[in-house]
């Protein structure tokens, strides 16, 4: 209790506790010895006020243990380390360049251990790790399903590859919930009563928070959306969709192509450079590019990127009719176009329905899925921290 309120409200002395919690001074200077002696708080400074006796300040020691938050995606690898204040101590941004998936998950460790180096700590001072990857866990057969994204990414035995070399606990997440509770920490859905976030680039994913904790669904697939079927799509489409995964994705690992007929097709970064070719654009190999051009006043990118709004208006009206959300917050890579799309997704929801709820930039751009993922890291890690090293002094 103790360590929690430091945790929460910043330093503080004895008597400050013992006021904050209604335990005894002697009760608290007992507690306190424990903790120092666990290293698990240590003394922060002191409190000269202005009559009576100097009072010794005490914090949680960040050093007691730290977290590894990864996020992989198709284009890039992000690590981070950090100590149990949340406090970032070595981060890593490199391109992904695994042919394989044995090649992205030797990536992934390389690039922690790379930073676990950098951060100057030593073996075993990272205490869990929590890993942000398109598609959904599945916790029964330990590997991810539906990560379109990533091919082979599917195949068992990868994150059991990564856990023995990272020699620590992992936890694996689906990126946009992991983006989603990011950006609920420390971005634009901080306060939201209930929000979702949609994560927009090389597919759509999305993340849904009520009353501060995520919504996973029965099988954790919930904010899937990019299997939403389009209007017109016809049972052709969706069976071929059905018949695709299940005989070329499921039994051979989970990886399969974006499934015509669903939104992914329509509302991801290769859809904006198709549509801008089919509208006469040349050049444009991908959507930062045709955003760019846009920008510019390009008429055929303007076509694109007004049917890329359309495509996430029909997204938000669906969900919204189901959630009931009061912000939607727009992610990812072409989050970062917000200029672009926002006033003509509204525009677009407006003719769709009469539900409209509030739209608003990611505050964290890049960042979302890695915060989320040292959010997430966290709090696996602080009581795993407080149970070692108390027993530890307990033993001794």
């Amino acid at each position: 209790m103790l360590l929690e309120r430091l945790r929460t409200t910043g330093a503080a002395s004895r008597a400050q506790l013992a006021r904050d919690t209604g335990l005894s001074k002697p009760t608290v200077s007992a507690a306190l010895a424990t903790l120092e002696q666990a290293g698990l708080a240590r003394e922060a400074g002191l409190l000269a006020p202005g009559r009576g006796r100097v009072a010794v300040l005490y914090e949680p020691d960040p050093t007691a243990g730290y977290v590894l938050g990864v996020d992989i995606g198709r284009g890039r690898l992000r690590v981070a380390v950090a100590d149990l204040a949340g406090e970032i101590t070595a981060r890593r941004d490199v391109p992904n360049l695994g042919r394989s998936a044995g090649a992205v998950a030797d990536a992934v460790i390389a690039e922690c251990r790379a930073a676990i180096g950098e951060a100057g700590i030593g073996p075993g001072a990272v205490v869990h790790a929590a890993i942000g990857t398109p598609g959904v866990w599945d916790e029964t057969e330990q590997r991810v399903r539906y990560a379109a994204q990533l091919p082979g990414w599917g195949r068992r035995g990868l994150f059991d590859r990564i856990r023995a070399g990272l020699d620590t606990t992992i936890s694996v997440h689906n990126d946009a919930n992991l983006a989603a509770l990011g950006e609920y920490a420390r971005g634009a859905g901080a306060g939201s009563r209930h929000f979702v976030y949609l994560l927009l680039g090389t597919g759509i994913g999305m993340g849904v928070v009520s009353g501060g904790k995520l919504q996973r669904g029965a099988h954790g697939a919930a904010g899937e959306i990019g299997f939403l079927p389009l209007p017109g799509a016809g049972r052709a489409g969706a069976g071929a969709a059905r018949g695709g995964d299940r005989r070329g994705g499921e039994q051979q690992g989970g990886d399969h192509d974006q499934r015509p007929g669903m939104l992914e097709s329509a509302a991801s970064a290769e859809s904006v450079v198709r549509s801008a070719r089919e509208f006469g654009l040349r050049g444009a190999t991908t959507a930062k590019q045709v955003f760019d051009a846009a920008r510019a006043g390009d008429p055929a990118a303007l076509a694109a990127v007004q049917r890329q709004a359309e495509q996430l208006a029909y997204a938000v009206a669906v969900v919204s009719s189901v959630i009931d959300p009061d912000l939607v917050v727009l992610g990812g890579g072409m989050g970062q176009s917000s200029d672009l799309l926002l006033d003509r997704v509204e525009e677009a929801l407006h003719a769709l329905t009469p539900l409209r709820p509030r739209l608003a930039p990611s505050l964290l751009g890049d960042e979302a899925v890695l915060i989320g993922a040292l959010s997430t890291a966290l709090r696996t890690a602080r009581p795993e921290v407080f149970d070692r090293r108390s027993a530890a002094v307990a033993r001794a």
